[in-house]
């Protein structure tokens, strides 16, 4: 049993995202090409660039991707936005044009919704009436 903190959350997130961009890109069902595949020589090969190696991600960390896109179901679709865009690793200038909001509230709401999905899964209820700052302060409490 794992006592969640933010920054472990923060973690998860980041691998999550990191997981879905390795996946390969979805395919439609029943298309196919009946040509024959190019095989190309020393010569057509001199200019190109090589392709990027593509590292497919482990049903390990598939699995754990899977769990943690439920985490962010229940909170407030700005806060889910940019906890999901920082996992990216968007910059916050990024992040502050897309939600329309400055960078310290930014800040503020993905440092609460880290704290409320910590909260969660470490089993723990928090009472509606807590501020923003009062529900950090109590996830910085908890982490040390």
């Amino acid at each position: 049993m794992t006592n969640w903190t933010p920054s472990l959350v923060e973690e998860r997130l980041a691998e999550a995202a990191f997981v879905l961009k390795r996946l390969p890109e979805p395919r439609r069902q029943g298309y196919f090409s009946t040509w024959p595949e190019i095989i190309h020589g020393f010569a057509d090969k001199v200019e190109q660039e090589p392709k990027p190696m593509r590292v497919l991600p482990s049903p390990a960390a598939i699995s754990r991707m899977e769990e943690t896109l439920s985490w962010t179901v229940g909170l407030d679709p700005v806060e889910g936005k940019i906890i999901w865009m920082r996992a990216y690793g968007e910059r916050w200038k990024t992040i502050c044009w897309t939600v329309g909001l400055q960078r310290s509230a930014a800040h503020q709401h993905w440092l609460y919704a880290l704290c409320v999905i910590a909260f969660r899964l470490n089993g723990r209820r928090l009472n509606r009436s807590y501020s923003k700052r009062k529900v950090i302060e109590l996830a910085g409490a908890a982490q040390r």
